[in-house]
């Protein structure tokens, strides 16, 4: 008799636990609507995330509001950004580096025969070989940049760029929409991979820190390319960018996977470094840095800027028809090229 009557209070009560719970998710969306995601929950919710999980996401305290993002058209480095990493007391930390990890460098270089010179200076570049991996919320700096296509974003970047730009409404019209879509559909994968990568992690989505971009770990990848790449380098059965060894090896298989292989040309090993981070100072302080480590270099104040021929482009078109899985980053990670 007591069973029977649990069982009917438990079937009264559900319609009521049932309306609280809608009740509760209402109040997580409206209050990540409020704080300017809706464009983005919409289309997570269209490729099959529950709305409920990404309201819940968007209206948590972490998750910054959504403002803006100002775009530029094309973005560029200058070689500036790069130059302390040639200074002597960069170069010996790189070593240091090298030195200190020397066996999973070699190990990687074994593996996937990509120079342990390279991908120290990599590391030594990305992350001060894991010093500085970032701080920032992964989801929230990819979600931002997933934003740039939302019609709101879109209108007040094309109203901002119209005033700059002497080509006319017409042509910077196309060109911020051709912008502003490159971008979401960059880093709308990546807000993808972010949940992906909690869910095989067992870690909460908010929890990832990275940098202003959404990279992180050691090599400062996205999401997309710790997935793809990410590699256990010591059988602990577990991928971490913030472990060396897994570090160092992913690096050497996101570079193999690009076709880096011994014997390659210098144009083949610019254009890969390239497909890394889309800078062509970035390419030149990674190949710098790595001679100095293998002491090969000459003194800085002597080199010259690798000249941009057309051996060099016709590498980069090769290994883009080679079919590689798209890279880690097509902006700079630490400080992103968007604006």
């Amino acid at each position: 008799m007591a069973r029977r009557i649990v069982l009917v209070l438990l079937v009264l009560a559900a319609p009521s636990l049932c309306d609280a719970s809608s009740a509760a998710d209402d109040v997580l969306m409206a209050r990540a609507r409020a704080a300017g995601w809706s464009y983005l929950i919409d289309r997570l919710a269209a490729d099959g995330v529950p709305r409920a999980q990404a309201a819940q996401l968007f209206s948590d305290p972490r998750m910054e509001p959504f403002t803006g993002l100002e775009f530029g058209l094309a973005p560029r480095e200058p070689r500036s950004t790069y130059r302390h990493f040639l200074h002597p007391s960069s170069i010996a930390q790189a070593r240091d580096c090298r030195a200190r990890y020397a066996s999973a460098f070699e190990k990687a270089e074994r593996e996937h025969g990509v120079s342990a010179s390279v991908v120290a200076a990599i590391l030594h570049v990305e992350s001060g070989c894991g010093r500085n991996t970032g701080s920032m919320v992964v989801l929230y700096r990819v979600a931002r940049l997933a934003m740039a296509n939302e019609p709101g974003n879109l209108a007040a970047n094309t109203a901002r760029l119209a005033a700059e730009h002497p080509e006319g409404p017409v042509a910077v019209d196309a060109r911020v929409r051709a912008r502003a879509k490159y971008l979401e559909d960059t880093f709308y994968p990546e807000v993808r991979a972010t949940l992906v990568l909690a869910d095989r992690l067992g870690i909460d989505p908010l929890a990832l820190r990275g940098s202003s971009a959404g990279a992180f770990g050691y090599p400062q990848f996205l999401p997309t390319s710790y997935l793809k790449h990410g590699v256990d380098g010591d059988g602990d059965g577990r991928v971490s960018l913030y472990d060396p060894d897994d570090a160092i090896v992913s690096t050497a298989s996101y570079l193999a996977a690009y076709g880096w292989r011994p014997g390659i040309t210098a144009a083949t090993r610019r254009a890969i470094i390239w497909r890394y981070n889309h800078s062509d100072a970035y390419v030149d302080a990674v190949l710098a840095l790595a001679e100095y480590i293998d002491g090969r270099a000459m003194p800085v104040q002597a080199r010259r800027p690798a000249r941009q021929g057309r051996h060099q482009a016709r590498a980069r078109k090769k290994v883009r028809r080679a079919g590689a899985v798209p890279g880690s980053r097509v902006v700079r990670s630490g400080r992103a090229t968007v604006a």
